[in-house]
Formats: structure tokens, sequence, C-alpha cells
């Protein structure tokens, strides 16, 4: 059941009558175990700041949009389709559209939990009834297969996603139930889970999905339930996947679904990044549950192995178009990234529970690259459209897209109302919407401050008494985190703040006003905290520049700027007319200086060649041509095409 060991769960009321549990201390993910864990959505309040500003504009912009364009394109009226008997003929959607509002679903959920908005709240419950009357008698919900004029269910495990949409049906409940209690959408989850036992369980199909995500949903919805059934399924789809279950498929390998190799013997994450991703997260959570310590070791080798050769400097993962997958070590391409969003949001859900499972802050660090140069790059400043994929290198400038078209494309420079595809709109919600559970942990009377963020904590304590401490910053334009403690239990308490990798030269000042020096990982003051103590953790941003492992050969020659934990890129609107992002060479010998939030760097304009006869090979260097000095501003890359579209590099070529 859900634990409420460290709450006071309170009644909240609901338009039109019964009152639901409000338990502040619910979260996305929480392990069974004591120790470690997560803070709950009603522990952390963001206030304003850079992540408290994105989550003000997903609640007032994106959750909206979503549902209206699901609405415009029949996805949702697929659902009533099925419970008036009319399915047949054309379907519109992919035939994964339904884990869409699934998402949706889960992103109303968890806002509901941090504002109790009535309207927000009339919605969902619409949502929710047109959903459960699609459901069959038995517990198959699905819209594409299994009724008149569709497929048989279970019938295209490797491309239908049956399982893949219930997955994300669990894991909406999951955020219900732990926020509100048990309502029509737990209950219509609990009837799917039970199918899938019994449809893929010891006396059933020994089949697994082709898109895993089903996995962690069991386990997360098992937690929550306390039904170890769901658990057990879960480990059995973890463990049958690696053995080539599912059919072959032309161009795609065993590896793209990552069914070559067992999860316990692979040694590096593999083929489609987002499937890739989700599986190690539901590996972990059944480690977790199990006490399987050679799985979990096995997904820790392949997160060490993934980041050290198979990453971007954002965070961002895939390097491959045609597969959305990885590519091999050191195979990183910066202007043929995919680093899909929903890649990004994946490889935070599982350092996210490597974090929890283990305590290292390196997954904590992982996190707040991703989360800062993948997630929040995604969508517009307005919150009403968004980037699929994260390319370091943008060559030609995107076109325009249409504000009421769906666009077909996963790529293109511009940020979209919509896609043809729109899983990253609805995951980018459902993060934005419960983004302050991955702030801090709290372990005994030891609170550790993972994500540095303008808000409020008031956490009770395993021994009793609570503490409660307001974070004040601007990071991660400006580098000073000062920690106000508002309430403490009167005995010895442990306050950790991270510090970043990245971090040398770092401060910390406690209670008694000294300043010390701290190393990346953890700055901790431990004591007798009071009401109106401070701690004064101060970050060195300034810019810096990083240089490319030489074995990528993508980029060898050239150099990155950051500052902080924000990665800047150049952008052709930021340099002077006629000069293009293939033109400028950086000057690593002068140092970068601060502009703003981003950076200046000094640079080269060279000349190129104009003869257009011939190959661009030619058979001696080229001439040395007359140079022009400029200075050149940097942005954010989280900014890029804001204003516009635009080129744009991340990488840039020094002298």
């Amino acid at each position: 059941m859900t634990d409420r060991s460290t709450t006071t769960a309170t009644a909240v009321a609901r338009p039109g009558g019964t009152a639901l549990l409000a338990d502040p201390a619910a979260r996305p993910v929480q392990p069974p175990t004591r120790g470690r864990r997560g803070l709950g959505v009603g522990e952390v309040r963001l206030d304003g700041g850079f992540w408290g500003d994105l989550q003000e504009t997903n609640a007032r912009a994106t959750i909206d949009h979503c549902e209206q364009w699901m609405e415009r394109l029949g996805w949702i009226a697929s659902f009533d389709a099925v419970a008036h008997g009319t399915t047949g003929g054309h379907r519109p959607g992919w035939q994964f559209s339904d884990s869409e509002v699934y998402k949706l679903l889960e992103a109303m959920a968890w806002e509901l939990a941090r504002s109790d908005d009535a309207a927000l709240a009339a919605r969902y419950d619409r949502l929710v009834e047109r959903v459960a009357a699609a459901q069959d008698d038995d517990g198959y919900l699905n819209t594409c297969f299994g009724h008149a004029g569709q497929p048989g269910r279970w019938t295209d495990l490797e491309r239908g996603h049956e399982l893949y949409c219930v997955g994300h049906l669990l894991q909406a409940a999951v955020a219900r139930v732990r926020t509100a209690g048990e309502d029509l959408l737990v209950q219509v989850a609990r009837r799917a889970a039970d199918l899938v036992c019994r449809e893929f369980g010891p006396d059933g199909r020994a089949g697994i999905c082709g898109h895993p995500e089903i996995e962690v949903g069991l386990a997360e919805l098992g937690r929550a339930l306390g039904e170890p059934r769901y658990t057990e399924q879960a480990r059995v789809f973890v463990e049958r996947r690696g053995h080539g279950t599912l059919a072959p498929i032309p161009l795609l390998s065993p590896a793209y679904f990552q069914d070559d190799v067992p999860v316990r013997e692979a040694d590096v994450w593999r083929g489609h990044a987002v499937r890739a991703l989700y599986l190690a997260a539901g590996a972990v959570d059944v480690a977790v549950d199990t006490g399987d310590d050679e799985l979990l070791g096995a997904v820790v080798r392949q997160w060490e192995r993934t980041v050290e050769r198979r990453t971007y400097l954002t965070g961002g993962m895939g390097s491959r178009h045609q597969d959305e997958g990885f590519g091999d070590d050191w195979e990183l391409p910066a202007d043929r990234a995919y680093c899909e969003t929903c890649a990004g949001i994946a490889s935070a859900m599982v350092s996210w529970r490597l974090y929890l499972a283990t305590g290292d802050v390196r997954y904590a660090d992982l996190m707040e690259r991703t989360y800062l140069n993948v997630v929040a790059t995604s969508p517009r400043a307005d919150g009403r459209a968004f980037f699929y994929a994260n390319p370091l290198h943008q060559r030609v400038a995107g076109q325009d897209v249409a504000a009421d078209a769906e666009n077909p494309r996963a790529e293109g420079g511009v940020r979209a109302p919509w896609f043809d595809v729109s899983c990253c709109p609805t995951n980018v919600a459902r993060t934005l919407a419960s983004w302050q559970a991955y702030v801090a942990s709290v372990d005994g009377d030891e609170l550790s401050l993972l994500q540095h963020a303008a808000c409020d904590v008031d956490v009770a304590l395993d021994a009793g008494g609570r503490l409660a401490v307001r974070v004040t910053t601007e990071y991660p334009a400006d580098g000073v985190v000062r920690v106000e403690v508002l309430d403490a239990p009167g005995r010895e308490v442990a306050l950790r703040l991270r510090v970043p990798s990245w971090a040398h030269g770092a401060t910390l000042t406690g209670p008694d006003g000294v300043a010390r020096l701290v190393a990346p990982g953890w700055a901790e003051v431990r004591g007798a905290l009071g009401a109106g103590d401070f701690v004064v953790l101060d970050l060195p941003v300034a810019p810096r520049l990083t240089w490319p492992d030489p074995r990528i050969d993508a980029v060898r020659g050239c150099v990155a700027v950051e500052r902080g934990p924000v990665v800047l890129c150049l952008e052709s609107v930021d340099l002077p007319a006629g000069v293009t992002v293939d033109d400028v060479r950086v000057d690593p010998g002068v140092a970068p200086r601060p502009h703003e939030d981003g950076a200046v760097v000094r640079a080269t304009v060279v000349a190129h060649r104009t003869d257009r006869s011939s190959l661009p090979y030619p058979s001696a260097p080229p001439t040395p041509a007359p140079r022009d000095e400029v200075d050149l501003v940097l942005v954010p890359y989280h900014r890029w095409a804001e204003r516009g579209p635009s080129t744009m590099r991340v990488f840039l070529p020094t002298l």
C-alpha cells in the first residue's frame, strides 16, 4: 500500500461530491524499502525561478494544449467508438495513440495534487469516464485492437504496442492512487493489470511487448496497491527480454527491441533509446523490490558505459535517426544527433531509480544535465510547441510549421505544435507536473537537496519532527543557492547540498558564517539546526570550455562552452551580417566571459574557397585568407530557435 508513515493524509473536497485522500508525500517512484526516499509532490513547492516558471506554463498551457489536440484529431474519440460499438474503418492516430491519453491523465493527476484546480478536476473526471467506458468486461482496454473491424488482441506484439499502452495506463493510475486514493481510473488500471497477469503469466502467453513500458508500470502499480502479482509479472517480462522472443521485422535487428541479450548480461544500452531506457527503469524497480543485486549491478554497468561513450554533452541519448537509437561507442555526431525528448525523460527515470537504490550523487548530476539541456529545451516558451529531436548542430534553418497542423517530421529545427507521433508533448507534460518530486531526498534525519531550484521544502523525518527549509536562488543563471531553515526538530540533523561534478572551487557557508571550499559531491551541514539558520552554497557558474573526447570523430578539433550546468550554443541570429556558423573559429586561448545568462567567446571569421567546379577535396592545404576577429555571443541551448528559425552549433571549430 502507499507509504503514509511520514505524512498526514488530508481530505480534499471534489466538485460534485466525494472527498479523495490527498497525500503530500505521494511521489512517482516509491520503493517499498525503508531508508532513502524521494520527496512527495506536496512536500516541495516550487517558487518561481527556472523550474517553477516551467511548471506553471505546463499547468496553464501545455496540459490543455495536449488535450485539445487529441480531441481535435479524434484520438480521444477512439475510446468513444469502442464504448459505442462503432469501431471499424479508419481509426485516427498510430496504434499507440492511446498511450498519449494516459500520459495526459498522469499529468492531470500530478497537477491536481499540486494545485487542486476544480476545472481541471472536472476535465480529468470526464476523460476518465470516457476511457473507462471503452474497457471490456475482462479488463482489456485498447482502441486499435480487439474490436469489430480491428485486428485481434495480442496479434502484433512486435509493433502493436498493446502492453506499452497498458503500461502508461498503469503509471497514470499510480499518480492518481498516490495523490488522491482509489478512483475509477485506478479501478480500470487494476482490471487491466489483472488481465495482463492472466494472459502473460506462467500459464499464459510467453510473449513480451516490442516497446518496453509495461515493466515499469506493473512494478510501480504493484507498489502502490500492495499487489505482489504485478511485481512478479514485471520480473517475468524483464527476464523474458533478450532471448529472441519477438519475431523479426525487416530492417530492425533484435537489438532494436533489446531482445538480443538478456538484461542481466548486457554491458551497454543499445537499439531504440526510449525502449532501452524504459526497460532499464523497470529492471531497477524489479531488482530493488526482489533484492536482486545482480540485476541492479547490470543496470549500473550499462549506465556507466552508456554515459561514458554514448551520451551527448547535453545528456541526450540516441545518435541515429533511422531507428531512434543508440549508435556504437563514440558515435556521437552533433548534426545527426537524435536525442529524442522522450529519451531524455526516460534517462532521468533510470538515473532517479539508481540514485534511490545507491545514493550515488553522479545519478543526480546526469539528471540535472538532462533536465536543463534536453527536457527544458523541448517546450517553446509558451508551452504550446515542442522539439521531438534535439540535435547539437543545425545546418539549415528550420522551416516555419503551421500552427494548426500536425508535423510529420520529428526533426527540422522548429518547435512544432503537434506531431503525428506526439509522444514528447505528453511526456513533457507529465514530467513537469511532477518535477518537484525529484528536487530532494530524505534518509533518516538527512535531507539532501539534489536539484537547485527556488522552492519550499517541508518534510517529516523518520525519527519524528519536521525539517522545513526555503531555497532562494536564480540558478542556473546564478550560482548562489541560499537555504533558510524554517523549522527543525531540535536535535542533530544533516542538510546536504549537491555540488555538481563541474563545480570546482565551490564554497559552503554554514550557520556560523564561515565559508569553506567544498569538492564536487556533497556539501554537508550537520548539527542542531534551528529556525532562522542559513546555509549558502556558492557554485562557480562562470563560462568554461569543454573539450570532446578525441575518439568522438564528428567533433574532433572543436570545443563547446558551458556555463554552470547549462550547455551554450551559437545561433545564426547572433552573427554579423553575411557570416554563417560555418565561418567561425573559436580562439581557445581567450577565456569565454559572461554575457547575461550566456557567454562571449573570441573567434575569427575565415574565408572559404569559392571554386565550385570540383569536389570539396583540394590537393593542397587551403591558402590562408584574411581573417576578421569578432566577439560571438553564445546563448543557452535550451533557448535556441526561440527567436525564429536559425542555424546553430554547440561544438565550435577551433583555430
